[in-house]
């Protein structure tokens, strides 16, 4: 565990190691972002729930949840009070973010950082719509991250999947495929990734 250098009389400094060998701030690092599930949302934003172990001990009054979108500069606090569990709200697709915490006391001492943990909100998955032209060609209308690339690929039982196409996701958030191999085939099933 790193300790941050701050200004500190002697025996503040003192009390806060102490706090710091019995508050049990290992076994929340060690729990810190033990599960982390990503909620995406048309607007390119993301929620992300972070989750880490309780810790009992009675000096420890919560936890702050510390990030940032560069390695050891936290722009942003929230403060989770005993709970196990928070979600971080309105991240942006794409961008890499940077996690740490600290423990807090009743008297308002914090203790140093935990281990910093970084996170990548990936990009949502596509969304594909269907529809068939009147000379039965089926035309997948691909959405999603603007500059994404995917692949679109066909199957007849599900078993052996075959790449008919590439599209990249335009600047309005979308691109047209149309499979004009579609009326040779009794059956077709699409998926892109």
């Amino acid at each position: 565990m790193n300790i941050v250098h701050e200004h500190r009389s002697q025996s503040t400094a003192h009390w806060l190691r102490q706090f710091l060998k019995s508050s049990g701030l290992a076994k929340f690092v060690a729990g810190f972002l033990a599960s982390a599930t990503l909620i995406t949302s048309a607007q390119e934003q993301a929620n992300i729930k972070l989750s880490w172990n309780p810790i009992s001990n009675p000096l420890v009054a919560g936890f702050n949840i510390y990030y940032g979108e560069t390695s050891g500069v936290y722009t942003n606090k929230i403060s989770a009070g005993m709970a196990t569990s928070l979600t971080v709200s309105n991240l942006v697709v794409g961008t890499t973010y940077y996690f740490a915490s600290t423990t807090y006391s009743t008297a308002g001492a914090e203790s140093a950082f935990s281990t910093e943990v970084s996170y990548i909100v990936p990009p949502p998955p596509p969304g594909v719509q269907l529809s068939v032209t009147s000379g039965k060609q089926f035309v997948l209308t691909v959405t999603g991250t603007a500059g994404h690339t995917n692949n679109i690929l066909a199957t007849q039982d599900f078993k052996t999947w075959a790449v008919i196409g590439t599209v990249t996701v335009g600047a309005g958030g979308s691109v047209t495929f149309t499979d004009t191999n579609a009326p040779s085939f009794s059956r077709r099933f699409y998926r892109v990734n």
